[in-house]
């Protein structure tokens, strides 16, 4: 077997009073792929941060490449062949491809800079490693999956014998999935070990040589990938069973009240006559290739984005929505897919982010009861199992799965009636997605009802009442869950015109 290039033992870290990291081992074989594992807030990141030197570890020893390290930057790291490509990428769209590989380190030619020289390293490079990119492009004009090899390449320039891909395939689609395999196959072929932090199950199998498990901070164990099974896995991020069968039928009574009706909307060519009703305590999902329009409907509904035709009902009355100030005094609440983007203020406290919404509630003569927040947002986020050392955390310091907890307790201190949750679990692990699904269908039950936006087929499976399927901004089909197979669904999802 390949000699072990990296080795951490005992490694142990606290923030605070949180305990992050609890005498963790972890090592690392040349031209291995081995995946690190566990659900968010595990310690996964956090032990990578301190193998780069971007946090200092409190107590164990790492040993890379035969010499014992302690790194106080990422830039030493670097000159020792580690390099780490984070999920958002750090990278510039309006400089060509080979300029953001040799920043701050372009090749001269006396006081200016040799572009051509760098264009043609750049090429050679790409070369090498198997990569079919022009130089001189605009790094801008590339697909995310693109840019992600223009940074796994400006890694290998450094002369990196170590990468640390962090969710590398979060925004890919699968033909870039493939691609980036095929690199990273061409990579092990050189020697180079690479760590691979991923949510998604099933590339595991594919791309991996070992897996280690990582929860609540500890190490759980390490496994070859060979001869062991997903549950295998799960069972060690997890420690209990999460998954659900497909729902076979709907939990909506038939004379269940109408809360929300659209009718005929229309918006350019991306929604196109869309009707649809939605009924109090129902989980309705919208399920469609990428394009199809679902966000653009959510969007619509909420205010965030002009239509050009339709109507909008709620409760039976005709309503005008053209903001989303107005769509939450309406009771409707949207949670975007991009919820560091649109939905949190990461260097405000969960209190501060759990009570954006119904600050109105907490001022009297323009002074705001802190006190109150802080209360009412522990109770919320009690309930909501929201892991944090306090309420005067910083959102920034929480895991994806807590984060989009947060966001439900502010429109839960709101009292929204329609929760429209955009691929509600995309970028979290395993465990927090069997919180979430929980988390709807307790709204559900108490009489919310919910939009669920998914391009996982068995997530609108496991959660919908009914499914909403739509292609190129037509609704082409409404399914009973009983009906709502994934043959089913795949075949409206690519069929042009309703049924």
């Amino acid at each position: 077997m390949n000699e072990i290039i990296l080795d951490m033992k005992g490694v142990d870290k606290r923030f605070f009073g949180v305990h992050a990291l609890k005498g963790v081992d972890f090592n690392l074989r040349a031209g291995e792929v081995h995946a690190l594992m566990g659900e968010n807030g595990a310690g996964k990141s956090t032990l990578m941060k301190v193998l780069v030197g971007m946090y200092q570890r409190d107590a164990g020893e790492i040993t890379l490449f035969g010499e014992k390290v302690n790194f106080k930057n990422i830039a030493e790291a670097q000159k020792k062949g580690i390099s780490i490509i984070h999920q958002e990428l750090n990278m510039m769209n309006h400089l060509t491809v080979a300029q953001n590989i040799y920043i701050g380190r372009e090749p001269m030619k006396g006081t200016v800079i040799d572009d051509k020289k760098m264009e043609k390293d750049a090429k050679a490079l790409f070369d090498k490693i198997g990569i079919n990119i022009e130089p001189d492009v605009q790094l801008g004009k590339l697909t995310v999956g693109r840019q992600q090899m223009v940074e796994i390449a400006k890694a290998i320039s450094h002369e990196s014998k170590l990468l640390v891909l962090d969710e590398p395939t979060a925004a890919l689609t699968e033909f870039e999935v493939k691609e980036l395999f095929k690199m990273m196959r061409d990579l092990q072929a050189k020697g180079i070990g690479m760590i691979y932090i991923s949510h998604r199950m099933d590339e595991i199998n594919v791309i991996s040589d070992r897996v280690t498990v990582m929860r609540d901070g500890e190490y759980i164990g390490t496994i070859d990938t060979e001869g062991s099974t997903k549950d295998d896995i799960v069972k060690m991020m997890v420690g209990r069973v999460i998954f659900g069968d497909k729902k076979e039928k709907s939990n909506v009574s038939k004379d269940a009240d109408t809360v929300l009706e659209v009718s005929n909307l229309n918006s350019g060519s991306s929604i196109k006559n869309v009707s649809f009703e939605l009924k109090r305590g129902e989980i309705l999902g919208f399920s469609g290739l990428m394009g199809a329009g679902r966000t653009e409907v959510a969007r619509a509904i909420y205010g965030a984005d002009k239509f050009d035709s339709g109507s909008i009902y709620l409760n039976g009355k005709k309503v005008k929505i053209n903001t989303p100030e107005q769509a939450v005094k309406n009771g409707i609440c949207y949670l975007s897919e991009d919820r560091k983007r649109y939905g949190l203020l990461l260097i405000k406290s969960i209190s501060e982010n759990s009570a954006l919404a119904s600050l109105e509630n907490y001022t009297k003569f323009g002074i705001i009861n802190d006190k109150k927040i802080a209360a009412d947002a522990k109770i919320v986020n009690e309930s909501l199992k929201t892991k944090t050392p306090s309420m005067n955390q910083l959102l920034k310091n929480l895991s994806g799965g807590n984060q989009q907890k947060v966001i439900i307790a502010r429109w839960l201190l709101k009292n929204s009636d329609i929760f429209i949750f955009d691929e509600p679990t995309r970028g979290i692990d395993i465990g927090a997605k069997s919180e979430m699904y929980a988390l709807m269908e307790k709204l559900a039950k108490g009489g919310k009802s919910v939009i669920m936006i998914s391009s996982e087929l068995a997530e609108i499976q496991r959660l919908s009442d009914r499914v909403v399927v739509m292609c190129e901004g037509r609704i082409t089909k409404i399914l009973d869950i009983q009906d709502a197979t994934q043959e089913n669904i795949m075949y409206y999802a690519t069929k042009r015109e309703e049924a």
